[in-house]
């Protein structure tokens, strides 16, 4: 109900990127390992999520930078945290333990900025679940188009679990992102409402993010943005919306469009630009907060920040450019049999 009353009011700012900010730290073999997992048989340097167990003061750290530029919203440093996932470290059994520990680290980091700013508006940890590295709408063998590499109720379970360890962690929202492929994302919403369900416990709001891949408008499994949102809109979600792939200019029309069809409140969190030939991003903080204010002056957003590429700055600029500008209102859409 608290993020509720903060979206009636205003424009809230998720935070940027964990990986860019990770990759300043410049993290050896033996960091990422730490001493726990010291003698671990294959190599584990790139698993940007087992940092919250091995580096906790790095990520802590990350979070209250973030805070500190003006976010209202961190994510957890979950987005590979699923058994699924984990299988490509031979981690699985940690999938759990994981998430608890993410979601730690980011309540402590709110826990700290606030006790150091008792006036600051409220603070959000929303628990990211990511879209997973296999899809269930799409074969990885061109030769076989009906193969599928995982199930949908082998999706579900992972993501039940990857739920669990979030919400005993104490995560305020569950955040189900960069959505490439909505059967799975759709595998997270089920697991999401069966555990709330089975645990007896009130269900805690729910942000969908999908993915636009191209200029085409469409994910990556093929959607346009209107199917896609149609296809998620029974989850009740408390705000739809897009990140990643896109640079804000790129995505522009489509943010336009979802503020026009979707019932919930909306997000946009781009990545600084397209990435340059290097596979890095050039677009400056004010650059991408001169485009998220004009969306947020045409009424477009309710929640923003950044994605790839996005560090604090970025995240200081857009908190400073919107904080003044009204959010955008629900629309009345009306419903009709045809």
């Amino acid at each position: 109900m608290q993020l509720k009353k903060e979206l009636e009011k205003r424009i809230l700012v998720i935070d940027g990127a964990m990986g860019t900010m990770i990759q300043r730290h410049k993290l050896t073999e033996a960091d990422y390992r730490g001493t726990r997992f010291a003698d671990w048989h294959c190599d584990v340097k790139g698993n940007n999520d087992l940092l919250c167990i091995t580096q906790p003061e790095i990520i802590k750290g990350i979070h209250q930078q973030y805070l500190a530029a003006g976010a209202d919203i961190i994510e957890t440093n979950t987005f590979s945290s699923t058994t699924i996932a984990m299988a490509d470290y031979d981690m699985q059994s940690l999938a759990f333990e994981l998430n608890v520990a993410a979601a730690t680290c980011a309540k402590e980091a709110v826990a700290a900025f606030l006790a150091e700013n008792p006036n600051s508006t409220p603070k959000f940890v929303a628990g990211a679940i990511g879209p997973l590295n296999k899809t269930l709408s799409l074969s990885p063998d061109v030769n076989n188009p009906g193969f599928r590499a995982v199930t949908f109720d082998e999706v579900a379970t992972a993501y039940y679990e990857q739920i669990d360890g979030l919400v005993q962690g104490g995560v305020d929202i569950l955040l189900i992102e960069t959505i490439f492929d909505t059967l799975n994302a759709k595998g997270a919403i089920y697991a999401a409402k069966k555990y709330f369900r089975d645990k007896k416990i009130p269900e805690l709001p729910i942000m969908i993010s999908g993915t636009i891949t191209d200029a085409s408008g469409r994910t990556l499994s093929g959607q346009t943005l209107e199917a896609f949102y149609t296809s998620v809109m029974h989850a009740n979600p408390i705000s739809v919306g897009l990140n990643c792939a896109l640079g804000a200019a790129e995505m522009r029309s489509h943010i336009e469009e979802l503020s026009q069809i979707a019932a919930c409140y909306t997000s946009a969190y781009p990545n600084a630009g397209l990435p340059n030939a290097m596979g890095e991003y050039d677009e400056q903080p004010h650059e991408t907060a001169h485009f998220i204010e004009e969306w947020a002056k045409e009424g477009f957003v309710n929640i923003v920040g950044g994605c790839c590429g996005t560090t604090p700055d970025h995240i200081k600029h857009i908190a400073n450019q919107v904080k003044h500008l009204a959010p955008r209102q629900l629309p009345l859409i009306e419903t009709a049999l045809i």
